[in-house]
């Protein structure tokens, strides 16, 4: 049996290691292309890149497992069905589900693993990755100018160049520099160069701007040293100039700080209250404390709400409510038009802040339990993605003695399938419980339910060799249904006859 059980673990593990590496990498190359506009023109090394990689191959691990359980158990027992070597195991005595032994206790370690990992490690991953995504896509692209368009990424500046030249010079150069009040007083500094040259310096913290023949205009309005001048005209009045200088150079140089252009790194204690970065111990404290404050909001609106009634009552009177009909003698009374405005005025002002005061804790309340809702959705998965993966073992092995298709084409098909029902189910499952119709519990573990039923299914049909996946089979049903149709059409025939 040991040998039998070497033969079926090294038919499985080749698929399950491809298959991993492809999953991981097709999930990468979704990122890739998801975040494609946010990585372009950032001036980051080879390590941000890894390091990014690195964090949503961890991410990924959990949700390529249960595909590559499945994938590679069917992949195994197609291959043992394909080539007779499960024909030949059923003739010596030993049953499917005795075969099915070993990778059981394979996809049970697997399952474990992918719990704590999915406990441990990508909570860390989830805050590592994510956190790096944000500082890259709130990084400043890179100074590049394009010939004839404003460049206006440069914090200050404006500039636009006519011409670039392949050893780095400028040709027609065209600067606004603005001021800090640019806003109120416009572009207060133009300078316009035949040519120049751009560099960094000090490890690119600081940008060099070399300019050759030019000239600069600078208007000095609101500057201390602005000495407004003032011009009579002909009707008497006096027109307001601000001072304006005009000079010309053969050399000019800018230095301007790249502070704000590198990468800066993010605290990540911003990003730790979002449910993935949590494990369960986390997400089981925070659920409950949500729901705490939820049911103490809730015991609490009535005492809250007092405070938007008002009862009036004269002197020396009991302030007591009593019961009686004495409210109906109150009612009774005459009331001045004056007055009954009045009334009618605070009733109203009551009523809206009331209404008011009714929709805001409403609205606090959803909020409260939306949250609490999704951290007990998020602690139910980190055990239903490791379980999931014991799942997809127990469909993949009997479908894979059942259609006896070995390789890439029947199995990454049905995987594909399974694997797309099982995320489907999960959504709507979680789709249902936010929308509040269904318990968090029942919609967690709706897939999983649904698919080990299938599991178990199968798993009966491989015991007796079904024929499931054989198309002979259908037609021969298909035929039998047609025989007795065309017998049944026969005898009401000849009864009507």
């Amino acid at each position: 049996m040991k040998k039998l059980d070497k033969l079926i673990l090294m038919s499985f593990w080749g698929p399950f290691i491809i298959t991993m590496s492809v999953v991981v990498f097709v999930f990468l190359m979704r990122i890739m292309i998801f975040y494609i506009d946010d990585f372009v023109s950032k001036d980051l090394g080879i390590i941000d890149y890894a390091q990014l990689f690195f964090f949503f191959s961890l991410i990924t691990v959990p949700t390529a497992l249960p595909l590559a359980m499945l994938l590679s158990s069917l992949m195994a027992f197609g291959n043992l069905g394909e080539f007779f070597e499960l024909t030949a195991i059923k003739s010596a005595g030993i049953s499917v589900v005795r075969a099915m032994a070993p990778l059981f206790i394979v996809a049970v370690g697997i399952s474990v693993f992918s719990f704590f990992f999915n406990d441990r490690v990508s909570p860390w991953a989830n805050l590592k990755g994510y956190s790096l995504l944000y500082d890259i896509k709130t990084t400043k692209a890179t100074l590049k100018i394009k010939e004839g368009i404003f460049y206006n990424d440069l914090p200050g500046y404006s500039i636009k160049v006519d011409k670039k030249q392949e050893n780095g010079k400028l040709i027609g150069m065209v600067i606004y520099k603005h001021n800090n009040r640019s806003y109120e007083l416009g572009n207060t500094e133009i300078i316009l160069a035949d040519s120049g040259r751009m560099y960094s310096i000090n490890e690119n913290r600081y940008l060099v701007i070399e300019l050759y023949n030019g000239t600069r205009y600078t208007d000095e309005n609101g500057s201390s040293s602005s000495r407004p001048v003032y011009i009579t005209t002909p009707g008497g009045g006096a027109s307001r100039f601000s001072n304006f200088s005009r000079n010309s150079f053969r050399h000019y140089r800018l230095t301007e700080s790249l502070s704000s252009f590198g990468m800066k790194r993010t605290d990540e204690g911003q990003f730790k209250y979002h449910e993935f970065m949590k494990n369960i111990t986390d997400l089981t404290s925070t659920a409950d404390s949500l729901r705490n404050s939820y049911n103490e909001t809730q015991k609490n609106l009535v005492a809250g709400s007092q405070q938007y009634y008002s009862y009036n009552y004269r002197e020396g009177t009991d302030k007591n409510i009593k019961k009686g009909k004495w409210i109906d003698s109150l009612l009774a009374r005459p009331v001045s038009d004056s007055l009954k405005k009045e009334i009618l005025l605070n009733t109203k002002s009551a009523s809206n802040s009331m209404l008011s005061y009714t929709k805001s804790q409403t609205d606090y309340l959803q909020t409260k339990l939306k949250d609490a809702t999704k951290y007990e959705l998020e602690k139910h998965h980190k055990y239903t993605q490791a379980l999931s993966c014991l799942i997809m073992f127990l469909i993949g092995a009997p479908l894979g003695a059942i259609i006896k298709k070995g390789g890439f084409g029947v199995p990454v098909l049905v995987s594909i399938l399974f694997f797309i029902l099982l995320y489907v189910l999960t959504n709507q499952g979680d789709k249902w419980v936010k929308e509040g119709l269904l318990a968090v519990p029942v919609g967690a573990w709706m897939a999983n339910t649904v698919l080990f039923l299938a599991g178990v299914y199968f798993i009966d049909r491989a015991k007796s060799d079904s024929r499931l996946f054989e198309k002979d089979v259908y037609q021969m049903w298909i035929k039998r249904i047609k025989t007795r149709w065309a017998s049944r059409f026969g005898k009401t025939q000849l009864m009507q006859s």
